[in-house]
């Protein structure tokens, strides 16, 4: 559990705009991305586990107007958050 937890803070700590920043959307969308990756990882094992698949597609989602969001209120800070996640759009 640990292991998440360090991972976690170690994502926040590369994307945050400044010292307390948690929910700002570059954070978001970065955490989402990695639970995203390790969700896709569990699939590629288990792929008749349709419940964990929901709730990929929902992540998906969620990156995606979290992504939206930030594309229409800034395009420099959105293509930075692409370009470190090595997302395509």
């Amino acid at each position: 559990m640990e292991l998440k937890k360090e991972r976690k803070a170690q994502t926040i700590a590369e994307h945050r705009l400044h010292d307390k920043d948690t929910g700002s959307p570059e954070v978001q969308i970065a955490l989402l991305t990695s639970r995203i990756n390790e969700l896709s990882e569990h699939l590629k094992e288990h792929s008749k586990d349709f419940h964990s698949r929901t709730g990929l597609m929902k992540m998906v989602g969620q990156r995606r107007r979290q992504l939206n969001f930030l594309k229409d209120r800034d395009i420099e800070s959105y293509r930075q958050v692409l370009g470190a996640l090595g997302l395509r759009r």
